[in-house]
């Protein structure tokens, strides 16, 4: 065994090996438990960062340790290959987003590999290449068949210089991000997928996924929003000129009395009609499709509005409502129009205090408070105080001020309304959700190609079967003025299948959250050309462990959920849910630099190129960037990615530490579910460490290889006794560790304080050996998930002509573990005071006689008068003087 720990060659031979014998290759094997590990499969930007390392270092110990354990593991990779980032580097590059992502994809293929994960290489996918999104189209169409996919106008951010649409981050302080180009709100035709004909089973659903943490079930609630309300009809006041009567769904029909106005979209007909002679609102719902299409924009942005001149009748009181275009009212949302009951909303009492709108108190906290009907009708002014007071308390209530319907509480009150709208033909009590329809339509190039054709006399035409997949180009580079297959020829020209004339293929790509709302099931079967699954895909799933970032909580679980339902009623699955257990793990944190352009574009700059600035007291004062010594803007701690191009390259960790060191650095820096601020001060002591085992199996191998001896237990001293019972109590915890609580960093910190215990077994007997080839050859079981390499090694180092790989995970030795004596801790009134050692079956007065003859019990003790004894089993002695 060489001397000095040597990580690059020792690396080098493990994945040689491993590769040699087709390690990490899974296999359909009937009568064995598998384990599916799968990992959120990156989006190949260029370069891993450690956020990359210590997602895939995460499912990598898991799958190691199921391996170990007997498992049939699977554990593949990927590339979420299609999206709009190809696109801008292709721009900015002057080359195709398809010649961009397949290099990325080599250099982190190669990067990953670099860290010694167990991936089944031969099932490797990506999705942009033709024989993947293939099966995307396909199922599109059968989604079409079945009603599930269909088309409609949507609202989108429309940047009028690029003709293209933006996703809603690519708009910053209301402007296209390159164009700089105020951006419109526009209805344009888009594609639908009917994922709210799934709502209620989603909903339900989550209750059975007992191996996901609470918070994204809620987060997926939450998004679904399932709620029981009532859709009311506003008759139109057609004296004022009202051209439609105007719908509007609610969940507090028990405030409809207190109704004062009605708010509708600046896209809704009502708005248009009543724009057509008037310029200062035709001018305010152009300012209003400047606006953000984000819920969460909406709550937080100034309430703006404008009165439209028109009104419609209460559907109960008759009494005429103002109607009001608000910038806070989304076409896109339900119908695109609310009833304003401004005492019990705070959107509404914020809108109508500005502009001066009438606010009436409908609901109260109880009935024996009610404020005074006198005080607070809908006539007179209602205080901000007030409001507060009766909004903060977020009670339902019951009603005042609401005629027959005073003293009702809310669901009684909900009821009666219902009947009574019913009954007028006026409204109906109805399940709404807020989960709507996904829109998968793209007016963007690099994507996966909607399989339709347009024809003037057949309409729109699926593409085919037998022509799938429609491919995409992939030589075009994008100038970003508009979608490049919109100007393609080659591309868009052809034939109707069902007439044969001249026909146009559709432009508009898919979203590329479908690319991932199925590729853990292509990886079952991804050789498999002439079905988008087989029978592999029901050995396989569900996921055992799907592991990824808590930004994925919502859409992309979500989405994917859906699409294994779609999949399931059309028998391409045998399963309900996708992935059994899921871990969210924290982000990679790193500071954030950046500049701005003088047309105020935000360009962003490694921390590698900053230098930070330090005044005489040696407090940060500011940082420049290298290139050019000038200033640079910090904008904070942020999550690793490419987009703030705040991430760290592990390669030059690997380079000079090995991989082994990345990894045990990351999973030993905290808890895989928490965030982790990146500072590099605590890679030396991972290395470190590995070099200490490294250090302490030559020092016992320069004896010579011994093989262990059960019968040498026997002799042990008291000591080593102790030690060994630490050894085997240290596999118990570990195991515990990685199998059930995924607590890395306190399994390496066992391991770490087991081989601080090391020191007692020194000496060169053969007890002495004997106890330490078992400790070190279990130290490198424990850890061969985290560190495989090195442990590799050591394996061939300790037990020659074996394999580590064919090793299972160590079982502990319960004999081992029961102590002759058990240390207990001494305090004299609740401060400890000394230690003692009893005997593991000593009685309370043998315990009270070893604690009160404890030399340093004694100097707290002597001449007092001992008012009694608190004994804790195991732990402590407690003695009050």
């Amino acid at each position: 065994m060489q001397e000095k720990y040597h990580p690059q060659e020792i690396e080098k031979n493990a994945q040689q090996y491993w590769d040699s014998i087709s390690a990490f290759k899974a296999m359909e094997t009937p009568g064995k438990p598998k384990y599916y590990c799968l990992s959120m499969f990156p989006y190949p930007s260029g370069k891993l960062h450690m956020g990359h390392v210590r997602n895939y270092t995460i499912g990598d110990v898991l799958s190691r340790y199921h391996r170990m354990q007997g498992f049939n593991v699977l554990q593949p990779m990927g590339w979420d290959a299609f999206g709009l980032p190809a696109e801008n580097a292709a721009m900015q590059n002057n080359v195709s987003p398809a010649k961009w992502t397949y290099d990325n994809i080599a250099y982190m293929r190669k990067q990953l590999k670099s860290l010694g994960l167990s991936i089944d290489w031969e099932r490797e996918i990506t999705t942009c290449d033709p024989s993947y999104y293939h099966w995307n189209q396909w199922l599109f169409l059968r989604m079409l068949e079945q009603g599930l996919a269909y088309q409609t106008t949507g609202t989108v951010n429309w940047d009028p210089v690029d003709q293209t649409v933006l996703a809603n981050e690519q708009v910053i302080d209301g402007c296209g991000w390159r164009t700089g180009a105020p951006v419109e709100k526009r209805e344009i035709p888009m594609y639908y997928l009917k994922i709210t004909q799934y709502a209620d089973e989603l909903l339900n659903a989550l209750d059975t996924l007992t191996g996901w943490p609470e918070r994204v079930k809620t987060m997926q609630a939450n998004w679904i929003g399932k709620s029981y309300g009532v859709d009311i009809t506003f008759p139109a006041d057609t004296a004022s000129g009202t051209p439609q009567d105007l719908k509007v769904f609610t969940t507090r029909a028990d405030t409809l009395m207190g109704a004062t106005y009605v708010a509708i979209a600046a896209e809704h007909p009502i708005a248009l009609h009543a724009a057509q002679n008037n310029p200062s609102l035709q001018a305010f719902i152009q300012e209003c499709k400047l606006g953000s299409a984000k819920e969460a924009d909406l709550a937080t942005q100034e309430k703006k509005g404008m009165d439209t001149g028109l009104f419609v009748i209460h559907p109960l009181s008759e009494q005429k409502l103002p109607v009001w275009v608000a910038n806070y009212v989304l076409m896109g949302y339900g119908e695109g129009a609310v009833m304003a009951v401004p005492a019990h909303d705070e959107r509404d009492f914020e809108f109508a205090k500005k502009y001066d709108l009438a606010i009436a108190q409908v609901i109260t906290k109880s009935r024996e408070g009610a404020f005074s009907d006198d005080n607070y009708g809908t006539d007179t002014p209602f205080s901000t105080t007030h409001w507060q007071e009766w909004y903060a308390n977020k009670e339902i209530g019951v009603c005042i001020n609401s005629g027959k319907y005073n003293n009702l509480g809310h669901s009684t009150a909900v009821d009666a309304i219902a009947a009574d709208l019913e009954k007028k033909g006026l409204g109906n009590k109805r399940v709404q959700y807020r989960l709507r329809d996904w829109g998968i339509s793209r007016q963007r190039y690099w994507g996966c190609p909607i399989p339709l054709i347009h024809c003037a006399d057949c309409g729109v035409v699926p593409v085919p079967d037998d022509q799938l997949p429609v491919v995409l180009p992939q030589d075009l580079v994008p100038d970003g003025s508009g979608n490049p297959l919109a100007k393609t020829p080659s591309f868009y020209e052809c034939a109707c299948p069902k007439c044969g004339k001249s026909a146009r293929r559709e432009t508009d790509t898919m979203d590329t959250f479908v690319d991932s709302s199925w590729y853990y099931a292509r990886y079952a079967c991804p050789d498999q050309h002439q079905a988008m699954t087989d029978e592999r895909v029901n050995y396989w799933l569900p996921a055992d462990q799907y592991i990824g970032g808590i930004e994925h909580a919502i859409l992309h679980l979500l989405y994917s959920r859906f699409w294994s339902k779609v999949m399931r009623d059309l028998g391409l699955l045998a399963l309900d849910e996708p992935f059994a257990n899921l871990l969210t793990q924290g982000m990679v944190l790193n500071e954030i630099f950046y500049r701005k352009t003088a047309s105020g574009r935000i360009v962003y700059y490694n921390p590698s190129e900053v230098q930070i600035q330090h005044d005489e007291q040696g407090k940060r004062c500011g940082a420049i960037l290298l290139a050019d010594n000038q200033p640079i803007e910090s904008g904070g701690i942020g999550t690793m990615s490419k987009s703030k191009n705040n991430g760290v390259d592990p390669q030059n960790l690997v380079q000079e530490y090995g991989a082994d060191t990345a990894r045990l650095f990351m999973m030993f820096a905290s808890p895989p579910t928490q965030t982790l601020e990146w500072a590099d001060t605590g890679v030396d002591g991972a290395y470190r460490f590995l070099k200490r085992l490294w250090r302490q199996a030559y020092i016992h191998l320069q004896s010579g290889v011994i093989k262990i001896d059960p019968a040498l237990h026997q002799a042990l001293s008291p000591e080593l006794k102790d030690l060994r019972c630490q050894l085997h109590h240290t596999i118990v915890k570990v195991t515990d560790d990685l199998e059930r609580r995924h607590t890395f960093n306190t399994a390496i910190a066992a391991v770490m304080e087991l081989m601080n215990g090391l020191v007692k077994c020194q000496d060169n007997n053969p007890v002495s050996r004997n106890l330490m080839q078992e400790a070190l050859e279990n130290i490198v079981l424990l850890l061969s998930p985290i560190v495989p390499h090195i442990c590799h090694e050591l394996w061939h180092e300790l037990r020659p002509g074996t394999e580590l790989f064919a090793q299972s995970w160590p079982q502990p030795d319960n004999t081992a573990m029961v102590q002759d004596e058990i240390k207990l801790i001494v305090q004299v009134n609740g401060k400890l005071r000394g230690q003692i050692c009893v005997a593991q079956d000593a009685n309370k007065e043998a315990v009270e006689k070893a604690a009160l003859a404890n030399e340093q019990v004694q100097k707290f003790t002597d001449g007092q008068a001992i008012k009694k004894i608190i004994i804790v089993p195991k732990k402590l002695v407690n003695i009050v003087v």
